[in-house]
């Protein structure tokens, strides 16, 4: 038994121990471009249409700022306008503490991208694997969270009672005479472009050999 968990754990060292090669290093500066080009475009769309908003109105969420759709994001006022009549707080950034920190994160996996592609070892691509997925799976839930609050803190002063609600993280469903639909955009699809990358770029050095 203890010879076995010997060589178990040597298999592991020398996997972690295995370099990588040009084309692995190449695959992990392209992922860090993605992610520089993700600030640039928004993660996410709120999109509600209702009878008397025909065209629809537009949220769109940064990982740094949440942005309204329409002249001058005039649709963030009026989204506002309505979760007051339901009783519904206002949608702020400020509250949104998520946004203070995403970008210092981002930050952070790209120096350990570049990380591993000075030191070049399968160890770093593994480090960072799994520090990347923690990071989005917990994005993604307290995203949700986030939504949960909005949705079940309404004001029983508020001009017009509705049932508590959650808005939809994904997906399309109807809220009182609004159908909401929300879904990623651009920048999602470079953070998921980026781990792609990063999971290509461990698979191209894995039967490569220590020096």
């Amino acid at each position: 038994m203890k010879n076995k968990l010997s060589n178990l754990l040597g298999q592991e060292f020398r996997f972690l121990a295995r370099p990588l090669n040009l084309w692995s290093r190449l695959l992990l500066l392209l992922s860090a471009a993605a992610i520089v080009a993700a600030f640039f475009f928004p993660l996410w769309r709120m999109h509600l249409v209702a009878p008397q908003y025909s065209d629809g109105l537009d949220l769109f969420i940064y990982c740094y700022k949440i942005v309204g759709g329409g002249l001058n994001g005039q649709h963030l006022v009026e989204i506002n306008n309505l979760n007051h009549y339901i009783g519904m707080a206002s949608i702020k950034q400020a509250d949104f503490l998520e946004m203070r920190w995403m970008p210092f994160v981002f930050g952070l996996i790209i120096l350990m991208i570049l990380r591993s592609v000075v030191f070049g070892q399968m160890g770093n691509v593994v480090d960072l694997f799994a520090v990347y997925c923690y990071f989005g799976i917990f994005s993604i839930g307290s995203f949700w969270y986030r939504l949960y609050q909005y949705g079940h803190n309404l004001d029983p002063r508020a001009p017009m009672h509705i049932t508590p609600f959650t808005p939809l993280l994904l997906g399309t469903k109807q809220i009182a005479n609004f159908r909401e639909s929300s879904y990623p955009e651009w920048a999602a699809y470079l953070l998921l472009l980026s781990v792609l990358l990063i999971v290509i770029a461990g698979w191209l050095s894995r039967k490569e050999t220590v020096a």
